[in-house]
Formats: C-alpha cells, sequence, structure tokens
C-alpha cells in the first residue's frame, strides 16, 4: 500500500471526525470530552478539556454564546445539552488553572492594539508560540468592554485573574495609551505585525480605510486589512450580531496569520476548517432513548452538582462506529477502519509481515461486505484485508498456516476425487450446466442427486453437470494466481461442453462466476424453481415458521433471496426476517477463511448469531452457513432439504454437524452415483492407508475435527508408525503415539491397536514448518 492509498482508506472513514457540537464551534471545543468528564463528575478534567483549545476560559465560559446547542444532535431527539451552563457550572466550581508550555523564545514582535476578546486571544495565542507581545490598550486596565459584564456574571476578580497570565507569560503590557495617527505608524515601524482589536478601536484615529459600519475592512479568512503587515478582528459588543466566541475565532485567525507572515508561509493553507465547519461524522439516532433535559432547582445557582452530571450524562457522545456495531471482527480488535487502515500500511511498510497478530488481524476479516453496506461512506474492511492479504503472499511473508487447510480441501474440491463435467447421460449437447458446489455435495450429497434429477425432468434442451468449486478459497486467501488458474479451468470446460449456462446451488459461486466470468450469466437452482414450480406437493414441515439466514454472498443479489421467500411460501411456510437480513446478511465465520485463519472468532461469530436468533428453525440456502448455525448448537436446515427430503424423520432442521472427513466422503459419493448413470466405475486408486479401521468416540471426533485433522490424517500416521516401528508406547495405559510430517503440517495421535482396527484417543497437529535453527 502506497502513502496516497492509504490517505485514501483514512479518508473514507468518518470516526475521527469532530461531532456536530464541536465542529459548530467556533473554536472548536471538544464539547462531547468535555461532558463525558461532566457525567463522570469530574470536573478538573472537564476544566483540563475547556482550557485546551478556550483562551481564558473562567472568562469565555462564562459568557459564551454557545452556538454548540444549535448542532448538538440530542436535540434531534428531544432538546439539546445545556452545554453552556454545563461550562459555567465547570468554571465556577473548580480552581483549575491554565498551565503553559512556553516555547523558546523569538526575536519577532507583535504590537496588539485593543484588549477585547479578539486582542486580548491574538496576545495569548502569540505568547504561547514565543512571539515577543506588547499590548497596548487606551484605558487604564486590561479587559475593555469585558467588564460591562454585570458581576453576577462576569465578576471584575475573575477578569483580573484570568487576564493575569499574560504577565505570566512576559507579555508587554502598556495601559493608558494613545492611539492617534502617528502612535499607530510608529508601532508600525517599531513592530514586525500589528494585531488591531476592533472592538477596542472606538476613538481611534487609526489611519486605515474602514467600511461603511465605520470598523476597519478586513479580509474574513486571515484577518488581514489592505496594509501588509497590519491585521484585524473583533467587532462591539453591542452589535446585534456581536458573539464572544466568534470574537475569539477572530483573535485566533489573525495570530496564526501572523505567524505564517513572518514565516513567509502560504496564508490560506490548511485553513479550511477554521470556524465553525460541516462535520461528516455520521451518528445513528434511531435506538436512542428521549430524557428530558434537566432543570436547575435554583435557576440563579445553576446546577448542582448532581444536575450538572445527570445533564452532561444526556450526551449521546456522538460516534459513527456502524460497522463496528455489526462486525464481531471489527468489535475484537478494538479499533475502527482508520485505525485498522493504519495497521495494515506499517504491517506491509514498515514491518513487513514480521507481526503474527497484525497478520491474523488481516486474515480473520470474512469479506462479507456488511460494514460497507451499513457505513455512510461506504468503506469495505473486507476489500482492505484482501488487498493486505495479496501484498502478504506477493511479499511471500503470508503465514502457510491461515490458510492451508481450506486450499488442500479446495484441492480435493478440483481433484480427481471429485471433479467432473459431461453432458447429460445419453446426450451429447447440453443448454444447462449444473455446479451444486463443492460445499453443498459435502454436506447434502442425495438432496444435490434429486435436484440434478430434477432439472433433467424441467428443463429442455439438456443438462450437464460439473463438479468442482469456483475457486473461492484461493480468491479470499488473496492467491491471485491460484484463484485465476482455477476460474481459467471452469472457463475452458465450459467451452468444451459448448457453453451452457450455468446453474448453481450456492451463492458464493454464483457472485464470483458472475463478477469475473460475467459471460457465464450464472442463475441459481432458486431461480429455477421458483420458475418451475415445486419437487413436490407438500413441503416438508408445512405451516412452520423459519427464520431465513441469507448468506452474506447474496448481500447484492435481491433477486436469489425474493427467489427462496418464494419457495418457501410455496412450501406452506411461515417466514421470520432477521435483523441481520437482505442487504445486510451476517456472515457465518467461515467466509473470508476466518474458520481458518482464527477459529475462535469464527466460533464467536456462530454464537452471537445462534443467541440473537428468535428461537425459530433456521432456513438457510448456503451449505456452510447451515452447517456452522446447527455446529453451533442451533436447529438449522437447507433449502435443499426441504424441496428434497431425505433426511429421517423428516426433519432436516434436526440433522447435526458434519465433520471434514464426511465432506470429502460425500463428495465422492456424489460423483459416483454420476458415473454410475454412464456405466462407469469410479477409476480413483485407493490408498493401503485408507483401509485401515477407526474407532473414534464422538467428542474425540468433534474434537479433532476443530483441530483441522481428517481421519485420513490419522490413517497415515497410525499406518507409519505401525510400519516403521516409530511410536512411542505408554506402558501406563497400552497408548501408542505416532507421528508424521506431510507438507506443512506434522500430526500426532494416540492410538490404541484392537484387533485389526484402531481406537484413537487423540490427535493434534503444528501447522509449521521447521526449516533449522537460524
Amino acid at each position: 500500500m502506497e502513502q496516497e492509498t492509504l490517505r485514501e482508506w483514512e479518508h473514507t472513514c468518518i470516526q475521527e471526525e469532530p461531532p456536530e457540537c464541536t465542529a459548530a464551534c467556533p473554536i472548536h471545543v471538544d464539547a462531547r470530552l468535555f461532558l463525558k468528564e461532566m457525567a463522570r463528575g469530574d470536573r478538573d478534567a472537564a476544566f483540563k478539556v475547556l482550557a485546551r483549545t478556550m483562551p481564558f476560559p473562567g472568562i469565555l465560559a462564562r459568557i459564551c454564546n454557545h452556538p454548540c446547542e444549535l448542532k448538538c444532535k440530542r436535540g434531534e431527539v428531544d432538546e439539546p445539552i445545556a452545554i453552556g451552563l454545563l461550562e459555567r457550572n465547570c468554571v465556577e466550581q473548580t480552581n483549575g488553572t491554565v498551565r503553559v508550555q512556553l516555547l523558546p523564545r523569538r526575536e519577532h514582535r507583535v504590537a496588539i492594539i485593543g484588549s477585547g476578546l479578539a486582542g486580548l486571544t491574538a496576545a495569548w495565542d502569540l505568547l504561547k508560540k514565543g512571539f515577543r507581545v506588547t499590548l497596548f490598550e487606551q484605558s487604564g486596565q486590561l479587559g475593555g468592554s469585558l467588564r460591562r459584564y454585570p458581576q453576577n456574571i462576569l465578576p471584575e476578580e475573575i477578569i483580573s485573574g484570568e487576564l493575569a497570565i499574560l504577565e505570566t507569560l512576559q507579555g508587554d503590557i502598556r495601559l493608558n495609551e494613545i492611539l492617534d495617527g502617528p502612535r499607530f505608524e510608529e508601532i508600525c515601524r517599531e513592530f514586525a505585525a500589528v494585531f488591531i482589536d476592533r472592538a477596542a478601536n472606538s476613538g481611534c484615529n487609526l489611519p486605515l480605510i474602514r467600511d461603511n459600519m465605520g470598523e476597519i475592512a478586513i479580509d474574513p479568512a486571515s484577518g488581514a486589512t489592505d496594509r501588509e503587515g497590519i491585521f484585524a478582528g473583533g467587532g462591539a459588543q453591542s452589535s446585534d450580531s456581536y458573539s464572544p466566541v466568534n470574537a475569539t475565532l477572530q483573535g485566533r485567525k489573525g495570530s496564526l496569520s501572523i505567524e505564517r507572515f513572518i514565516q513567509k508561509a502560504n496564508m490560506g493553507a490548511g485553513r479550511e476548517n477554521d470556524g465553525p465547519f460541516q462535520t461528516r461524522l455520521f451518528t445513528n439516532l434511531s435506538k436512542i432513548t428521549p430524557r428530558p433535559r434537566v432543570q436547575p432547582t435554583d435557576n440563579s445557582a445553576g446546577f448542582s452538582a448532581d444536575e450538572a452530571r445527570k445533564e452532561a450524562g444526556r450526551c449521546i457522545q456522538c460516534e459513527c462506529l456502524e460497522c463496528v456495531k455489526n462486525c464481531l471482527f471489527l468489535e475484537k480488535y478494538d479499533g475502527y477502519p482508520k485505525k485498522y487502515a493504519r495497521q495494515v500500511f506499517n504491517n506491509e511498510r514498515v514491518i513487513y509481515g514480521a507481526a503474527r497478530t497484525k497478520n491474523q488481524f488481516v486474515n480473520s476479516c470474512s469479506n462479507c461486505g456488511l460494514c460497507e453496506t451499513v457505513c455512510p461512506t461506504s468503506f469495505n474492511m473486507g476489500d482492505l484485508c484482501l488487498q493486505a492479504r495479496r501484498t502478504l503472499n506477493e511479499q511471500k511473508l503470508m503465514p502457510a498456516s491461515f490458510h492451508e487447510f481450506a486450499l488442500q480441501d479446495m484441492a480435493h474440491s478440483v481433484g480427481k476425487r471429485f471433479a467432473f463435467a459431461s453432458h447429460e447421460q445419453g446426450k451429447n449437447e447440453s443448454a444447462w450446466l449444473y455446479f451444486p458446489s463443492c460445499q453443498l455435495c459435502a454436506t447434502s450429497p442425495v438432496e444435490v442427486l434429486s435436484s440434478y434429477s430434477y432439472l433433467r425432468q424441467r428443463l429442455s434442451g439438456g443438462v450437464g453437470i460439473m463438479l468442482g468449486c469456483c475457486g473461492a478459497p484461493a480468491y479470499w486467501a488473496g492467491r491471485e494466481q491460484l484463484f485465476r488458474e482455477t476460474m481459467a479451468a471452469v472457463h475452458s470446460q465450459l467451452q468444451q461442453l459448448g457453453n451452457p449456462r450455468i446453474i448453481t446451488a450456492c451463492s458464493t459461486c454464483k457472485s464470483l462466476f458472475n463478477e469475473h466470468l460475467p459471460a457465464m450469466d450464472a442463475v441459481s437452482l432458486w431461480q429455477i424453481v421458483a420458475e418451475q414450480g415445486l419437487p413436490v406437493e407438500n413441503g416438508v414441515k408445512a405451516g412452520a415458521t423459519v427464520a431465513i439466514a441469507d448468506p452474506c454472498s447474496s448481500r447484492h443479489d435481491r433477486d436469489t433471496q425474493n427467489n427462496v421467500r418464494q419457495i418457501v411460501q410455496s412450501l406452506g411456510m411461515t417466514i421470520e426476517e432477521l435483523p441481520l437480513s437482505g442487504d445486510k446478511p451476517e456472515c457465518c465465520g467461515y467466509g473470508g477463511l476466518m474458520f481458518n485463519a482464527n477459529p475462535k472468532l469464527a466460533q464467536d461469530v456462530v454464537t452471537r448469531r445462534v443467541t440473537n436468533g428468535s428461537g425459530h428453525d433456521y432456513l438457510a440456502y448456503c451449505a456452510i452457513c447451515r452447517d456452522h448455525l446447527a455446529a453451533g448448537g442451533a436447529r438449522a436446515g437447507h433449502l435443499i432439504e426441504h424441496l428434497f427430503p431425505t433426511v429421517a424423520g423428516g426433519d432436516p432442521a434436526a440433522r447435526g454437524w458434519i465433520s471434514w472427513s464426511e465432506r470429502r466422503t460425500n463428495r465422492a459419493r456424489v460423483k459416483q452415483a454420476i458415473l454410475g448413470e454412464f456405466g462407469e466405475k469410479g477409476v480413483d486408486e485407493v490408498n493401503m492407508y485408507e483401509q485401515i479401521e477407526l474407532e473414534i468416540a464422538p467428542e474425540v471426533r468433534r474434537l479433532i475435527d476443530e483441530r483441522r485433522i481428517l481421519e485420513d490424517d490419522i490413517r497415515m500416521v497410525i499406518d507409519h508408525g505401525e510400519r516403521t516401528g516409530k511410536r512411542l508406547l505408554n506402558r501406563q495405559n497400552g497408548h501408542c503415539r505416532a507421528c508424521l510430517q506431510s507438507e506443512n503440517v506434522t500430526f500426532w495421535v494416540d492410538y490404541t491397536p484392537d484387533n485389526g482396527r484402531f481406537t484413537v484417543h487423540n490427535a493434534y497437529c503444528h501447522r509449521m514448518k521447521i526449516v533449522g535453527v537460524k
């Protein structure tokens, strides 16, 4: 990933955008954090938040006209937070002091004429940056019009105490100055730049062009006048449009412009968000409960401590996180897409894939696309992670363990034990080609064969059959070359069969085919059934209510989703729509090879889906969705099992989980049955170890399946141990332990020989290859 690409990813995520209140504040006080601290009852921490951006917080927090409240998102639900009253409560009830870290003193001298809020702010900001500031005031004390506020709002001692910090910052304060034209010209010659507070300009006869209102004309963006080096800001307090916080902003703008003027820097660069601006932050208010505004018991005294906490507690702490709220993967890693994009960049360009935790992160995403659907700016975390996986593969830094098992299973699906393509038996051309998918054949072999018979009965022109894999595991693993080779093989076989139209029972297959081989125009089995009619008059469990589990790969395929619902209703069932369905289906933990790279997270995903279920049976039309939901303890059936009922007892949802070993056996059964129709017998050779008979208790079978160990792997280890004698014997329990390295995996098996059969007690493996010591 290049820096420019990283910036594009970062810009797409809006989580770090400021909330409406902060964006509306001319000086961008972090009102969200301020309210969070006030809700905790920590006024000292809240004061520090104000002091970060607010000059003279003891003054401004008392008189601010709080434009932030007009933009408060809570106000869209009921009433805005009383931010102004809370700021006042904070500074009145705390002894917070402003601490300033002085920068090294600079040689440049700046003059400030007038001590209204604009002039005071300009002096404050420039002194903090190390400039030598002299403040000229006509009257005998600083503060000018600030001292006209009623004492109960802004006491004299508060003004004097707050402004004393200017002397602490080594400001040169000159009172009772006569500021006429000659004196002004003298000041201009003496100082590198001058800022004029327009609120304090009354009575001065300064030789500057004035606007129609009798004020000094300025550029609103920078505060520059028509005379080089002279800047101005602020306005008369008596004006109807006067705003204390806007006056503060103009002083701040002027100080920044003076700094850039002295440094001969670009005056306007990077100042798009000076003052109020429109934030891009999205905050979902759909689940926010109305809470009435807290009214102070004593209006003259303001909020009590308890009232202040309650009112601040009404703040909804605006943020987006729409993707994190809906994705366990994003939630688990305790961040958000912009943060994750930086991590991916650093992993690629700084530490070169050396951090296993970061590698696991990019390989744990299910690539389901839910984040893009719920994100206001369509940030697709799956695309980011997939790009990172491809880079790791290109750099040869991808740990084999993340995807090896899934890629081996894919190799089985495209290998001689399963792969097959032919016209319909007895025909030499096909208008259609049935591609049921490797996973559906692995879980529902009898139903696949029944559905193939159905298609041949209902469709004319011949229906061929193709057994294989669409290449999804390679695609998700970031193995682009392998994926392209797999797609090319499918395309080649399709051409050899005369380019029939593909029918598939898998949404993932359909999605990948139509994206990467669009001329194929793949169609769903469910569309054919919806158009041609049910294969049976009465469906299984007619009258039952089922919750349809849309696969994540059907997110943008509303036609297939509608076809499925049409079929389910035709079967006499009532549909319950899950919250995450339609364009927002949640992954089952298999997509993106999450189950392989991060099994614990995949299990958590399934558990959450099952826990959040409605209590009704699930009806899936993705083989893996059905299996994962069933493995998680839910009652789940596949649509094909309802259409072609063969499950014992007539209850598809009662069928349990299926091991990976059974899946391979089932695929072979489908191929053998198809070959049988052609009068052929399977020619696949059988290895000697495959004849070993195993006895495995159900709990052990489940354990080894979770460890991605096949029964054939166990047979190879036992065969090796028995033939070579390379095994250990536990004399206490009679168990043998043998091991065998196969490619990047070393398998260990504890077993006991038993009259030609072998009882398996345990098995585990290390998915790594030890090549030596560095």
